[in-house]
């Protein structure tokens, strides 16, 4: 299941090809919408472990990510598309060396983001079901996808042969 995986800090700054995160959170969220929608979280620092990791990794395949930095006045960001290599983690600071592909964050001097949507490759160390597996044994897995996985695979086996009703974007209904 593809999903979206956060880290968040006090600051950011993107100078000579690093990307260096202040005040970086402990934990990493990882998400992912229709039709699992499921939550949990990771250690930074785990994150940071697994980055090189396994046949298919983030250190074979950099990720692109968004970053995105608030300026301290709140009322506007600055953003950055860039590929992010090489994790060093020290304390609560977060550094990564980067490819910048669009974008910069002068002036964004408040708490930042960075966006990263590349997981939900199979058999990644960060892969949705290797994040899931971790965070149900570290008992940080958000309930209800439990709950909706097991109706699905519930589901799914008493299946009838009929098409369901449109559902998903604009028009048509929520699918739930």
């Amino acid at each position: 299941m593809p999903s979206l995986f956060v880290l968040n800090s006090r600051g950011a700054t993107l100078k000579d090809g690093k990307l260096v995160l202040t005040g970086v959170s402990p934990t990493a969220i990882v998400f992912a919408d229709r039709p699992v929608r499921a939550a949990g979280h990771d250690l930074t620092s785990r994150v940071v472990e697994d980055w090189g990791n396994g046949t298919d990794n983030f250190a074979k395949d950099p990720p692109n990510a968004t970053v995105s930095g608030f300026r301290k006045e709140g009322v506007s960001v600055a953003d950055a598309v860039v590929v992010l290599k090489s994790p060093k983690l020290e304390g609560d600071k977060l550094t990564f060396d980067v490819d910048i592909l669009e974008g910069d964050l002068a002036g964004a001097d408040g708490p930042a983001s960075v966006f990263i949507d590349i997981i939900g490759r199979p058999f990644t160390p960060l892969s949705f079901a290797g994040v899931a597996r971790r965070t149900a044994w570290r008992g940080a897995y958000y309930r209800g996808a439990a709950y909706a996985g097991a109706a699905a695979l519930g589901a799914a086996a008493y299946a009838a042969p009929y098409y369901a009703p449109r559902c998903g974007y604009y028009p048509y209904p929520p699918c739930y």
